[in-house]
C-alpha cells in the first residue's frame, strides 16, 4: 500500500482491519455519513447556506469513503460481499446527492405537501433525503409522471401496495433463480461466468444469452417494483402521506415505441436527476442536447460499474459503458432519424426496433454483471423448497432442450 494510502486511512481513521457490523461500528462508521446527508439535505432548504454546505461537503465525502473502508461484510461469509455492494452504493449515492445540493445558489422548494399540512423544514428534509426523483421538488425538470392507475383512498392504496409488494417479490425470486440455473456452477455463483457460452454455435448462443438477458430485465423490473411498494407502505401508512406523493415509478416499460420513449418516460426515473447532475448537464454545455442524452447514460454505466467494485473483480468498466454507451447512441440516433425525415420512431415498428436495441444492449451489461458474480446472492425463494426446485428442474431441462439445436 502507498504511503498516500496510508497517510489517508490514519487520517479517516480507517481500522487496519476491515470490521463487521455491531452497535459501536454502526455509531462509530456508517452514522456520521448518514448524520452529514440529512445535515446537508437541512441546509440546502434554507436561504444563505452555501458557503457552509461548501465547506462541509469535503467531510461528508471522506465520511463516505470512511465507510466503505471500513466495513467487509463478507467476514467469514462469502454472500455478505453483497452487503458490501449495497454499502457502496448508498455511500456513492450519499457523496453525490451532499455534492449536487452543495453546488445549489438557491434553496430548493417543495411545492406538494400533504393535503392540509402545513410547511415543516424537518418535514421538507426528510422528503428530500428519501425522494431521489425529485417529485414535489423544483429541482427536478421535465419529470416524467405515469398516469396513476391505483385506487386514490388512503387504506386502498395501502392495500394495493401490500399485494403488489409481495407479488412483485415472489415472481423476482421465481425469475431470479430461473437466471441463477441456466449455469449454476459460472454466473449463478458468486465466482461469475460469461452468459454468452462459446460451447454452443452462433444462432443458439445469442438466443440463449436473449432469453437470460429478458428474464433478468424483467425481474430487475420487479425488484425495483417491490422496493419502491415496501417504502410506500410506511409513507402513507405511519408518516401519513398523501397517496398522490407516490405516483407510479413505471410506466408500462414493455409499451415504449422508441429507445427515447423507454429511459425518458417509461422505466423508472429513481436516478435520473443524479446521473443528469454528474455527467448529463456537464457535457450538454460542450455538445448540447447529445452531450446531456450521452452524459446521463455514461454515469449510469460508471454507477452501475461502482456498484459492482466490492465484487469479485471479474467486471470490466467498458462492460457497463459499451452496454449503456450504445443506449445513448440510439436515442440520440432517433433524434437524428426525427431531423432528418420529420418523423419520430414509434408504432409498432418503432416497439420491435425499441425490444431489439434494448435487449441487445442489455445483454453487454449482464454479462457484466454475471461475470462479476451478481447472481450468486441468494434468492427469495430459497427457503420455499418445492417452489424452487420447479423453478430449477424447468429450467434446467430449457437449457438442455435448447443446446440441442
Amino acid at each position: 500500500m502507498s504511503p498516500a494510502a496510508l497517510s489517508l486511512r490514519d487520517v479517516l481513521r480507517v481500522p487496519s482491519t476491515p470490521v463487521s457490523m455491531n452497535l459501536a461500528n454502526f455509531l462509530s462508521y456508517l452514522l456520521p455519513p448518514v448524520l452529514s446527508y440529512f445535515g446537508v439535505a437541512a441546509l440546502v432548504v434554507m436561504q444563505r447556506t452555501q458557503s457552509l454546505r461548501v465547506a462541509l461537503w469535503p467531510l461528508v465525502a471522506l465520511l463516505a469513503l470512511r465507510a466503505i473502508l471500513s466495513f467487509d461484510f463478507s467476514l467469514g461469509n462469502p454472500e455478505g460481499v453483497f452487503q458490501n455492494m449495497y454499502l457502496v452504493t448508498s455511500m456513492f449515492l450519499i457523496a453525490a446527492r451532499t455534492l449536487e445540493w452543495t453546488l445549489s445558489t438557491e434553496p430548493l422548494q417543495r411545492y406538494i405537501r400533504p393535503v392540509n399540512s402545513t410547511p415543516s423544514v424537518i418535514m421538507d428534509v426528510l422528503d428530500l433525503a428519501v425522494n431521489f426523483r425529485g417529485y414535489g421538488w423544483n429541482w427536478s425538470k421535465r419529470l416524467h409522471i405515469p398516469r396513476e392507475t391505483r385506487p386514490v383512498t388512503r387504506t386502498r392504496f395501502v392495500g394495493c401496495a401490500i399485494l403488489s409488494a409481495g407479488l412483485h417479490t415472489l415472481v423476482s425470486g421465481i425469475l431470479f433463480t430461473a437466471v441463477r440455473y441456466f449455469l449454476p456452477n459460472t454466473f449463478g455463483s458468486i465466482r461469475g461466468g460469461t452468459i454468452f457460452d462459446e460451447t454452443l454455435p452462433f444462432f443458439v448462443r445469442y438466443l440463449r444469452s436473449a432469453i437470460i438477458t429478458t428474464i433478468s430485465m424483467c425481474m430487475a423490473y420487479c425488484i425495483i417494483q417491490a422496493i419502491y411498494d415496501a417504502c410506500v407502505i410506511p409513507a402513507v401508512l405511519i408518516l401519513r402521506q398523501d397517496p398522490a406523493q407516490w405516483p407510479p415509478a413505471f410506466d408500462a416499460p414493455w409499451r415504449a415505441t422508441s429507445v427515447n420513449d423507454f429511459w425518458a418516460r417509461r422505466w423508472h426515473q429513481t436516478f435520473r436527476q443524479t446521473f443528469l447532475f454528474l455527467a448529463g448537464d456537464p457535457l450538454s454545455l460542450m455538445f448540447g442536447s447529445v452531450g446531456r442524452i450521452m452524459g446521463g447514460f455514461l454515469a449510469s454505466a460508471a454507477f452501475h460499474d461502482i456498484m459492482a467494485v466490492p465484487l469479485n473483480g471479474q467486471m470490466e468498466p467498458w462492460d457497463m459503458i459499451l452496454g449503456l454507451g450504445a443506449m445513448g447512441i440510439g436515442a440520440v440516433g432517433e433524434r437524428t432519424f426525427l431531423q432528418w425525415t420529420g418523423r419520430r420512431v414509434e408504432g409498432l415498428a418503432g416497439w420491435v426496433w425499441t425490444m431489439t436495441w434494448v435487449m441487445l444492449c442489455n445483454s453487454l451489461t449482464m454479462d457484466g454483471w454475471a461475470r462479476a458474480g451478481v447472481f450468486g446472492s441468494p434468492s427469495i425463494i430459497e427457503g420455499v423448497a418445492p417452489l424452487r426446485a420447479l423453478v430449477e428442474r424447468s429450467v434446467m431441462a430449457f437449457d438442455a432442450w435448447l443446446r440441442t439445436f
